[in-house]
């Protein structure tokens, strides 16, 4: 795996794959949020109907200045955080009339794990060679 990844960067160049990294990564983040706030709504919660709502979003919106940041640390904390999302979506798949809603939320976690990760290696070795010329010059 190390070498595919090491071959992707040198055919395709660093700054390409941060920047398609990252339109994964802001992609399948809108798509969850969307998808999060829809099933929030399908909930019953009682007296307050933004309760699932908010409770569901809460840690996705946490991670908000560390994609804005473009931290490439933020996004692999994000990749972990994304797997809850990916157990969350299996489980809603489970409940009746919830399979289509459950298996779009557990495969936009999947695509933001996978974004995120790329994103947070891509970035942290553009960094450090833009340091590194830095440093020398």
């Amino acid at each position: 795996m190390r070498r595919w990844v090491e071959e992707l960067e040198a055919r395709h160049g660093l700054d390409s794959l941060t920047e398609r990294s990252r339109h994964l990564v802001l992609g399948s983040y809108g798509i969850l949020f969307v998808l999060l706030v829809w099933s929030g709504l399908s909930m019953e919660a009682g007296t307050n109907p933004l309760t699932p709502i908010v409770v569901r979003i809460l840690p996705l919106v946490l991670f908000l200045p560390s994609i804005l940041g473009r931290r490439p640390r933020g996004h692999a904390w994000l990749a972990f955080v994304s797997l809850l999302y990916f157990v969350q979506g299996v489980m809603v798949a489970t409940l009746p009339g919830q399979a289509l809603l459950g298996g779009l939320e557990a495969l936009a976690s999947l695509v933001l794990f996978t974004g995120c990760m790329f994103y947070a290696r891509f970035r942290s070795r553009q960094l450090k060679t833009y340091h590194g010329e830095r440093s020398q010059g």
